[in-house]
């Protein structure tokens, strides 16, 4: 297939933002051709059949043609889904989406990331409590672009036990600890059942929920800086805790 012509490519909006009188400008996360910048022209007018179509954290079908930097949408169909998020899953869908637009070059391909991307949202909007999916794919997604091992095998090439500790550092495999042996004061120490349990999206204990959310912030700060949606939702964290109390979600950034 042209390059410069995709037809029917399955695409997440990460942004959008006006663009001249009534345009849009788009950067979307396509499965077969990575970070793509479409202009939808006319999108912002009342009767353009892109309203609805284009929206976020869903995916839909788009077409685009051009050979610039900046591709010409000309068509986009809902491809189903699931509901809007709202409330926590909002942020946390924000949150996925800022990972994905800092840490990806533009037109490079990684189908299993868009596989990553479509699970995560899925299960982001559709189950209250998706922690650990927040955690699969901050995993999922460093592994994807080569910035994180896969964590099935240590340092020795062993298989990772779930009983054992082992010392996780950015751009190293895990490091077995003798049993009984101190925690070392660089990196974050985890048993291998949290390795297990980020890879697979299941994390049922909360002390596993808590180290899990430590070493992913540890490793996604190491490639970038406080993520910005991070940022926002603990400062609405702080204002809340001024309020007064209503049930928690169980949900940790």
């Amino acid at each position: 297939m042209s390059r410069d012509r995709i037809n029917g490519q399955p695409v997440f909006l990460l942004h959008s933002k006006a663009w001249r009188e009534n345009s849009l400008r788009l950067e979307v996360f396509s499965r077969d051709y990575g970070r793509v910048a479409l202009l939808a022209r006319s999108a912002r007018t009342r009767g353009s059949e892109l309203r609805g179509v284009v929206v976020p954290f869903v995916p839909f079908s788009a077409s685009w043609y051009g050979r610039e930097e900046l591709k010409t949408l000309h068509r986009a169909e809902w491809l189903g889904g699931w509901a809007q998020p709202q409330g926590q899953s909002l942020f946390s869908s924000l949150y996925v989406n800022e990972l994905v637009c800092r840490l990806t070059a533009p037109e490079d391909p990684n189908p299993p990331l868009y596989d990553a991307l479509a699970q995560a949202l899925r299960d982001i909007c559709c189950h209250r409590r998706h922690t650990a999916a927040l955690r699969r794919f901050e995993w999922a997604l460093l592994h994807a672009l080569g910035l994180c091992a896969d964590w099935q095998q240590d340092a020795d090439g062993n298989a990772v036990s779930a009983q054992a500790r082992y010392r996780i550092c950015p751009e190293s495999p895990p490091q077995r600890l003798p049993d009984g042996a101190p925690a070392p004061d660089a990196g974050i120490t985890v048993y291998g059942r949290v390795l297990a349990g980020i890879r697979n999206g299941i994390l049922d204990d909360d002390g596993d929920v808590r180290a899990a959310a430590a070493l992913m912030k540890m490793l996604v700060g190491f490639r970038l800086p406080e993520p910005q949606t991070r940022t926002v939702l603990q400062q609405l964290k702080a204002f809340k805790s001024r309020l007064p109390p209503a049930p928690p979600e169980r949900v940790i950034i």
